[in-house]
């Protein structure tokens, strides 16, 4: 492979994999934000810009990362193949197992529902195009991410700076978290040589919670405050049998580093490390 472009190479999941390729000595295009791109040849193009936490107050901003960027770049560039990272968001609601062939099922009436629907035009744009396309459907990404506002990093944040954790949700909402280092690794393997269409990147078990919260606990003795009333937000499991069979991922479990990025959180975000 003799060039890969990451667009979106600013951001927490663009910047690493940037790293990354350049790591395994692959030719590695970042281009800024607002470069000009029009006629450029970008080989394998892996499309990183979204919106994550933020896009019910940013729904414009949304739909431009996630739909009108892409297609104004895919009309005016020249590519080997195309990778449009997607998210396992699009499950939310399935009962049971969720696959990469499953149907979806959106609502434009539900507001919650622009993420998914920007998604999945993203995702159509990318199969429609004719080119070689795959969608990569993420997880919850987790690892030194501490400036965003993501679940995880925010209850991180307040168990360490405030001692007190207030969730939204109640304590047996459960989600999937997969590790930073594990996605990197397998996006650059599905760019270069992946044989499907569409892949989830995932842990492929959820985590409660409570789960999160009693860890946390024992490891920084914070306080937890939930609200009587605090609704159940469940998802899915998510099968990574497809990307586990063709690249033998083995993805780390959450809970088993919460430590580790207790112990970040405090060495790079606290006054002297305390």
């Amino acid at each position: 492979m003799s060039l890969i472009t990451v667009l979106g190479s600013s951001g927490f999941i663009g910047s690493h994999l940037v790293k990354r390729i350049r790591d395994f000595g692959i030719e590695c295009f970042a281009p800024a934000r607002e470069e000009n791109l029009a006629g450029r040849q970008l080989g394998s193009l892996i499309y990183a810009i979204g919106v994550t936490a933020d896009f019910r107050t940013r729904p414009f901003e949304t739909v431009q990362a996630h739909v009108c960027k892409f297609l104004d770049v895919l009309q005016s560039c020249k590519f080997d193949s195309v990778l449009y990272l997607s998210s396992t968001r699009l499950y939310h609601g399935r009962a049971g197992v969720a696959r990469e062939d499953d149907p979806i099922t959106t609502s434009p009436l539900d507001p919650d529902h622009l993420y998914n629907i920007s998604k999945l035009m993203g995702e159509s744009i990318a199969r429609a195009s004719g080119l070689t396309a795959r969608v990569v459907r993420l997880s919850n990404v987790y690892g030194e991410d501490f400036k965003s506002d993501n679940f995880l990093t925010s209850v991180i944040r307040d168990a360490v700076t405030e001692g007190k954790v207030a969730l939204r949700t109640s304590a047996d909402s459960t989600k999937d978290y997969v590790k930073l280092d594990d996605v990197v690794e397998v996006l650059i393997n599905i760019a270069k040589s992946g044989r499907e269409r569409i892949y989830n990147v995932a842990s492929g078990s959820n985590v409660s919670n409570h789960q999160i919260t009693e860890k946390l606990r024992l490891l920084t003795g914070c306080e937890v405050e939930i609200p009587p009333a605090a609704p159940k937000h469940t998802f899915p499991l998510i099968s990574v049998d497809r990307v586990a069979h063709e690249f033998g991922f083995k993805p780390s479990r959450m809970l088993d580093d919460l430590d580790h990025l207790v112990e970040l959180y405090k060495a790079q975000c606290t006054p002297c490390g305390d």
